[in-house]
């Protein structure tokens, strides 16, 4: 192995490495109730509820788009009705997790990033070191535990504005039947549909929280090193959630199958 050190392969795989034992240890913490309690409440405030706006309105423009466009295809062979049951399922299994998750790490992904590897430069962490007091159970574990439980809540947002704003769309602007439309939606979204979206705001939810903490706590020294593991953990964590959510799109439509 000694070939790989010093080439991004290595790097990589160290980064791997560390990112995978800093998961090891905040889950250990969240076992042990290592919890500042304060600090959850504070980062729920955060996450959730100042990333309501951007999240509204990323779930409302795409429902009605999703909305239009569906309707375009569809009416040209008579499927008028059916048009909200394709926004229901779009929303549920992809669009709503994904792109909540994509605009919470932009917002607080690089929000965590700045602000852990602020207190890295400054010296702030061996502080906490010094004070008996581990990093991970203090800085890691509350933004960890926040936004797995901000993340689907802000989802369920996402979906139900999604397919509301779709409605209305659907029946002032394109006159399809108000009652056909919504009893095709209820038909065909089902509830391993929401099961589904649930499973993955708390996954990606887990992903946002650890790459932003990881890049903060090993960001470089000075203001360019802020600034790159700023930039870095906006990029890797949502390459992280595309890439991921294939796999559990793969797994999860899967497990639906075999229950049906």
């Amino acid at each position: 192995m000694n070939f790989l050190a010093g080439t991004w392969v290595g790097e990589w795989l160290v980064g791997l490495g560390r990112i995978s034992a800093m998961s090891r240890d905040a889950v250990l913490s969240l076992f042990t109730f290592r919890v500042a309690w304060r600090d959850l409440l504070y980062q729920i405030y955060f996450i959730g509820i100042k990333s309501q706006t951007v999240v509204l309105v990323t779930g409302g423009f795409t429902g009605m788009v999703l909305t239009a466009q569906t309707y375009f295809q569809f009416h040209k062979i008579k499927m008028d009705t059916a048009t909200l049951a394709v926004v229901g399922v779009s929303m549920c299994d992809e669009l709503g997790p994904v792109l909540t998750a994509l605009m919470v790490a932009g917002r607080v992904g690089a929000a965590i990033a700045a602000e852990i590897g602020t207190m890295r430069v400054t010296e702030q962490i061996d502080a906490l070191r010094t004070l008996a007091t581990h990093p991970v159970d203090y800085l890691v574990v509350p933004r960890l535990l926040a936004s797995q439980i901000a993340l689907p809540l802000l989802t369920m947002e996402s979906i139900a504005l999604g397919i509301g704003s779709g409605y209305l769309v659907g029946t002032s602007l394109l006159g399809i039947d108000p009652a056909y439309l919504w009893y095709n939606m209820l038909k065909y979204t089902e509830p391993i549909d929401v099961v589904i979206s649930l499973t993955k705001a708390l996954i990606f939810g887990g992903i946002v929280a650890l790459v932003g903490c990881y890049k903060g706590m090993t960001c470089g020294l000075g203001a360019e090193g802020v600034g790159k593991a700023t930039t870095e953990a906006v990029v890797y964590s949502s390459i992280s959630i595309l890439i991921s959510n294939f796999f559990l799109t793969l797994v999860l439509q899967r497990i639906a199958l075999l229950l049906a």
